[in-house]
């Protein structure tokens, strides 16, 4: 057995924090240990309790161990060969009798570049359909869209974690960092150690809000007024920064006439902020050199999440923070990989490299790559929840990797109802999730130690996963499975298991696109510590001149570099010893963690580029911003109601969200000891004053009913949420199910749906009918 130290990444959420992995005997435990990795700049050796317990779900004792075929019903074990053949007969037989569109594609947020870029390729070439899509529409696809139409671009973050405490300012929006990235917790601890003030903006008084120099707690689905309120606001008090809108910007005076429409005294009736926490919000922003906004799923997963986006980069731009040192706004992307998946062609319109798969040029640049006809790809298919949705209908077989919708969709019970529709269901996974438990064939799957390939954070930071051991027997790689599945349909080419030759491939079709991974390589990865995207092959011949005016820009803060981007590494301080402490909420683990967020290990960690290479791009837009005219775009907006407003039937809202010791739709996370020690099961926050009208008792079982189902999980009473809003976290299956009861109503643009805010009535119930319990039959 190989007993050296591997350094790699969490498996977990979008900050891929470092950590080094050693072998250890299996002996039905784990079969890594994890270490802290402190060169790695995002984290510095500290880890929550989700990737400290990581390892637990290496163990043959709760992972898949053999390929599983449905036979008179039930799931049973197969050989590879058989599982293999069955998938290849059941997506040929659909696409002969009902047309390749017939064939669906799902992929996951937590896949490899490698595999989503994959995946993509195998859905239009092998199969040739044009369903596919993937659960990250369910996270990002909001800030995504609004950042694009803004910016011309989307990454989740301009700049790296490191300059957040460097900044005067922080609007958080809807993210309760505290408990869904807890190593994150130290870069805003060092900002209000700096002097920097933090605004939290949540309807829950969480962990996060707790550390805010100001919570604002708006009424669920209202950030959009809330933004637009703002803005009024510094408009009225003269803070504009009028010479920044004339020479970077568009589009600002039918902005400002739309947020005109927004007084104070109007967006305090829609969102329950007083106006003089929204004078005090603007003057806490408004009053620094630099500032940021931060939003994450709490604005985004509504029916107007591109147009709430919108409003809050409409803040910024107009206040001059955007596309300036330590300041701009940014996205919290989730998943591990949500940045990357979002990249490289696993989504509905989407080529590698964040190219339109509507574009003539960009079809003929990839169909190049991959020696085919432009013509023979197909066109944009159907989002997420639509594509889960015409399951049973237009859609007769799917084929999916790394997701569970069942127990993360919207609508959940409907989308459950759809699966079981299917003519045939193909799972990819590395546990027997519940959406696998309804397949006709599971495949098992190596996990993150046992395979390498590249993620990309949530700075846009694209990082090495190292292989640490050697999966089970009867466990293959995903990339394994593409290639096999696309010999069985007629393609015995282009589909290599050799993660770092599809790398290779990657670069070659991401380049000159808006991600352009064209000069990175797996050699960068491991001696940089990573590499921040866009890095083009060759910048133009100045990358040497262009490395040095990058030292200049954290120094001097001045705009630099050509082009639509700009790199920066602003001075750090020393870093500071120490070892991350332990705990079992995850949170404890990190509040000890080493060094300070703004130490300065560079903007790529602790390598730098070779002679003649481009640097990589860590800060985003110091020059210009990515569009046609390189300045940024207004968008005027205006408030508008949730596609679900409570009445006398539903006459409370519901919120959905995380907690610290679970992570998604759970599926992995529940089958953890120590994690469900600390979070065993749903439960349902509410208010004393509701719980009082109610007659609801802590810890009794407390139905919430909406028009699309009923879930049952013990009430927790609490001050912390406001009294006309519920609050369930989503990773559990069953009685419990907080999807049972989401709204799938779509953002026009984006596509996503309005998972964090719809309406529901509760009711007492018998004590009998509880929530099912939250551990799986294997545990670990």
């Amino acid at each position: 057995m190989q007993t050296s130290v591997t350094p790699t990444h969490c498996p977990y959420c979008a900050l891929q924090c470092g950590m080094n992995l050693t072998p250890v005997p299996d002996g039905g435990g784990s079969v890594v240990e994890v270490t802290e990795r402190a060169d790695f700049p995002v984290n510095r050796g500290a880890l929550c309790g989700k990737g400290r317990t990581a390892p637990a779900l290496l163990s043959s004792a709760v992972r898949l161990t053999s390929p599983l075929v449905r036979r008179a019903g039930v799931l049973e074990p197969a050989g590879w060969d058989e599982a293999l053949d069955r998938i290849a007969e059941g997506l040929s037989r659909t696409r002969t009798e009902h047309g390749p569109d017939a064939c669906g594609v799902f992929g996951g947020g937590g896949l490899t570049n490698e595999k989503a870029y994959t995946l993509g390729k195998f859905a239009r070439v092998a199969l040739g359909t044009s369903q596919i899509d993937y659960n990250g529409r369910f996270c990002m696809s909001s800030a995504a869209a609004g950042g694009i139409k803004a910016f011309g671009l989307d990454r989740g973050l301009p700049f790296p974690l490191e300059d957040i405490p460097r900044t005067g300012c922080v609007i958080l929006v809807g993210s309760n960092l505290v408990e869904t990235m807890p190593p994150a917790l130290r870069y805003l601890t060092e900002l209000r150690e700096n002097g920097g003030k933090l605004i939290v903006v949540d309807p829950r008084r969480t962990r996060t809000a707790e550390q805010a120099d100001l919570h604002l707690a708006p009424r669920p689905g209202t950030d959009l007024a809330l933004a637009l309120g703002l803005l009024h606001l510094v408009v009225a008090e003269g803070r504009t920064d009028e010479a920044y809108i004339q020479e970077r910007t568009s589009g600002w005076e039918e902005a400002r006439a739309a947020a005109m429409a927004h007084w104070p005294e109007y967006v305090e009736r829609i969102t329950g902020v007083s106006v003089p926490q929204l004078r005090e919000t603007v003057r806490l922003f408004c009053e620094p050199e630099s500032a940021m906004v931060l939003t994450a799923r709490g604005p985004e997963q509504q029916s107007k999440g591109t147009d709430t986006v919108g409003a809050w980069i409409n803040l910024c731009l107009a206040t001059g923070r955007a596309g300036r040192p330590f300041s701009g706004y940014g996205c919290l992307t989730g998943q591990g990989n949500g940045q990357g998946g979002r990249e490289h062609g696993q989504k509905a319109d989407q080529l590698p490299g964040y190219r339109k798969l509507d574009d003539p040029a960009a079809r003929r640049h990839v169909a190049e790559v991959w020696g085919v006809d432009p013509d023979s790809l197909p066109g944009p298919g159907r989002s997420a929840y639509e594509l889960l949705d015409a399951m049973g209908t237009d859609i007769r077989a799917l084929l999916l990797m790394a997701s569970n919708p069942v127990v993360s969709a919207p609508r959940a019970a409907h989308i459950e109802e759809r699966l079981r529709s299917l003519d045939f269901l193909a799972v990819a996974d590395v546990v027997l999730s519940e959406t696998a438990e309804l397949a006709d064939v599971v495949l098992p799957v190596t996990q993150w130690a046992e395979e390498t390939g590249t993620t990309t954070n949530l700075e846009g930071r694209v990082l090495l996963r190292r292989q640490a051991i050697t999966p089970p027997d009867g466990i293959r790689s995903d990339l394994h499975v593409m290639h096999e599945l696309a010999a069985r349909l007629g393609v015995e080419k282009g589909f290599p298991t050799d993660p770092e030759e599809v790398f290779e491939e990657l670069r070659r079709a991401s380049a000159g696109g808006p991600a352009d991974y064209s000069g990175i390589t797996y050699r960068r990865l491991a001696e940089e510590n990573g590499v921040f995207w866009p890095c083009p092959l060759e910048p133009d011949g100045s990358a040497a001149q262009e490395a040095e005016r990058a030292g200049e820009a954290g120094e001097g803060g001045a705009p630099h570099a050509p082009g639509a981007v700009a790199t920066g590494r602003p001075a750090g301080g020393a870093a500071s010893g120490g070892r991350s402490a332990t705990g079992t909420d995850g949170v404890a683990d990190v509040v000890a963690g080493a060094g300070p967020a703004g130490t300065d290990a560079g903007p790529t960690g602790s390598g730098a580029a070779p002679a003649g290479a481009h640097p990589g791009t860590p800060r985003l837009f110091l020059d210009r911003f990515a569009t046609p005219d390189g300045r940024a775009r207004f968008v005027a907006v205006s408030h508008r109601p949730l596609a679900e407003e409570p009445d006398d039937e539903y006459p409370v809202l519901l919120t959905t969200g995380r907690v610290v010791s679970q992570y998604q739709s759970g599926a992995q996370t529940r089958r953890v000891d120590e994690l469900n020690a600390a979070a065993p099961g749903p439960f349902v926050e509410l208010h004393p004053r509701l719980a009082e009208r109610l007659g609801a008792v802590e810890g009794e079982p407390l139905a919430v009913v909406s028009r699309r189902g009923r879930a049952v999980a013990p009430a927790r009473i609490t001050t912390s949420i406001r009294p006309d809003t519920v609050f369930m976290p989503f990773h559990w299956p069953g009685a419990g199910r907080a999807n049972t009861l989401t709204n799938p109503a779509l953002d026009p643009t984006s596509r996503m749906p309005e998972f964090k805010a719809c309406a529901v009535r509760l009711e007492r119930v018998e004590q009998d009918e509880r929530a099912e319990p939250a551990a799986p039959e294997r545990t670990g």
